[in-house]
């Protein structure tokens, strides 16, 4: 299991460090942590606190970062706290006091974009001149003949291009939360969801019907506000969870999204919603069955 540690907790090792804030860990950023056993990144986001109108909603929770990092081989992710004392460090008491004299590294690796330091000085080739360590610094990653960027998969997700965000992403893109009580109305129709609320800091996919899988198992999603129906209540996630019949209440789910199917729509009658929802369901299982995971 990956370690998590603060900086201020951190051992002298010998260390092989990859840094960057690496928001969804898509696959330019996994091209820059490759052969890293130890990933140094930053919780805020930098833009939170050095221009927080222009902050970003995240790909990834802290928790789905994690993880991920975990499964393609980090040994030990180091938490910096980006406040605003850590704006005042210059890019050489970078270097000489956190990556030398704190963590020991030997070798560095940086995307050719990355900045770092008061004013955002740092370079990669101020890196590149250090004798103390080896610097790898890693192009930009192409996909379909454009850059990846955190930015470029936000807005296919936004969009509903499940696919090609896996692209970009190496993975499926997911959402997780805690389930809530909706009002009962899945259960009704005889398809019982589990439902989670989106958190307003996290990127969401836009309103429609996914093919996806909850905690593993083929679930139906719908995102949105059920139009068929007068609730009042805001948009929620809701799984259904395929050939399942579980109480998840108060437990995390996390959802990974394979393909939008459709987008949220309002039918005259219940029962035409559930015939949709029985298409949908018959759709979902083969586009499930189907999945290659990568």
């Amino acid at each position: 299991m990956i370690k998590v540690t603060a900086l201020a907790d951190a051992e002298h090792r010998p260390r092989h460090i990859a840094i960057g804030t690496f928001d969804g860990v898509h696959v330019g950023h996994r091209a820059v942590i490759e052969g890293a056993d130890t990933v140094l990144t930053f919780e805020p986001h930098p833009l939170e606190v050095l221009h927080p109108p222009a902050a970003p909603k995240l790909l990834m929770p802290f928790g789905v970062k994690r993880d991920v990092l975990d499964g393609i081989g980090v040994d030990e992710m180091i938490v910096i706290n980006f406040d605003e004392a850590f704006t005042q460090i210059t890019a050489e008491q970078f270097i000489e006091d956190i990556l030398i004299g704190k963590l020991g590294a030997e070798r560095v690796s940086v995307g050719e974009n990355f900045r770092f330091g008061a004013r955002a000085q740092g370079t990669p080739e101020m890196l590149s001149e250090r004798s103390e360590f080896e610097t790898r610094v890693v192009p930009l990653v192409e996909v379909d003949g454009e850059a990846v960027s955190s930015t470029r998969i936000r807005a296919l997700v936004a969009a509903g291009g499940m696919e090609a965000a896996q692209k970009c992403l190496g993975v499926p893109f997911m959402v997780e939360g805690t389930v809530v009580k909706g009002d009962q109305r899945g259960r009704e129709l005889g398809f019982p969801t589990a439902n989670i609320v989106p958190d307003d800091r996290l990127v969401s996919p836009g309103h429609g019907v996914f093919a996806a899988f909850a905690n593993g198992i083929p679930a139906a999603v719908n995102i949105g506000v059920r139009p068929t129906f007068e609730t009042g209540r805001g948009v929620l996630i809701e799984s259904y969870l395929i050939d399942q019949d579980v109480d998840l209440y108060g437990q995390i789910l996390r959802v990974a999204f394979v393909q939008r199917l459709r987008g949220e729509k309002r039918f005259d009658s219940a029962e035409e919603l559930i015939e949709q929802m029985k298409l949908d369901v018959e759709v979902t299982k083969r586009v499930c069955a189907s999945f290659q995971r990568p």
